[in-house]
């Protein structure tokens, strides 16, 4: 039965159906011998499908781990430096994926798994799943301040961040403690967000991705989820938690 390229890569363990776009596009995918275009259909059982010149593998067993990635770890496979990835930190056999991303300097939970179509939901923001984090600041924000942040800053590229919960937690010495909770995720945007409201983040750790709770993992440590876990994550649509915050 012929599918789309992109999901027959992911069904297989590639990553995301978006990062299978990108391997098709680039260039890196051959049906039969012959370059493969994005929306192209093929048959596994009659086509040779290959990724870099080797031949996908047939669906592979799906595996799910949450993993507390320390601080200094690339959130990545492979790298193009020294620098350590947080699949490295997983001594287990497959092609398995991060879902998401966290900064090279932040840390805390990360999904790492082979199920492609998760990781579509979990990423793609029509589905609405949440993130979590707690956040150090070097100092003290006022009610002015988290007002700003809960409403949507605009970011130095003009882009508007989305309304977000925010709350705070505790004092930290000069610093505070605050906890955010957001449905989207642009690159280093906690960080941005604090720079410009004059609250330099110190840290972060993501403590939930949807319904995944970070728990008692400590850095470097993890685990593979539980069934009611994985049923949680794949229901269709996100189910309330009790850490939602007052907006």
């Amino acid at each position: 039965m012929q599918e789309r390229l992109q999901k027959l890569l992911a069904q297989a363990g590639y990553g995301s159906r978006r990062s299978c776009e990108d391997y098709i596009t680039g260039g890196r995918v051959r049906v039969n011998g012959e370059p493969a275009v994005l929306g192209q259909r093929a048959d596994p059982v009659h086509d040779l499908i290959t990724l870099d010149g080797n031949p996908i593998h047939s669906a592979e067993k799906l595996i799910y781990i949450a993993i507390y990635k320390p601080r200094n770890v690339l959130s990545t496979v492979e790298n193009q430096d020294s620098r350590q990835t947080v699949r490295q930190l997983i001594q287990v056999a497959g092609h398995l994926y991060p879902v998401g991303r966290l900064d090279f300097d932040s840390e805390g939970l990360m999904l790492v798994t082979n199920d492609g179509d998760l990781t579509n939901r979990l990423t793609h923001p029509r589905y609405g799943h949440e993130k979590e984090y707690r956040v150090l600041l070097a100092r003290r924000p006022d009610d002015k301040q988290l007002s700003i942040w809960r409403r949507g800053v605009v970011l130095e590229d003009g882009y508007k961040t989305a309304p977000a919960q925010v709350q705070f937690e505790s004092t930290a010495g000069k610093g505070a403690w605050i906890r955010v909770i957001m449905g989207e995720g642009r690159k280093r945007q906690i960080r941005e967000i604090g720079q410009l409201l004059g609250l330099p983040v110190v840290r972060i750790v993501r403590v939930r991705i949807g319904t995944l709770r970070l728990g008692v993992l400590k850095p470097r440590q993890w685990r593979y989820l539980t069934a009611a876990e994985i049923g949680s994550l794949k229901a269709p649509k996100p189910i309330p938690t009790r850490s939602r915050l007052p907006k």
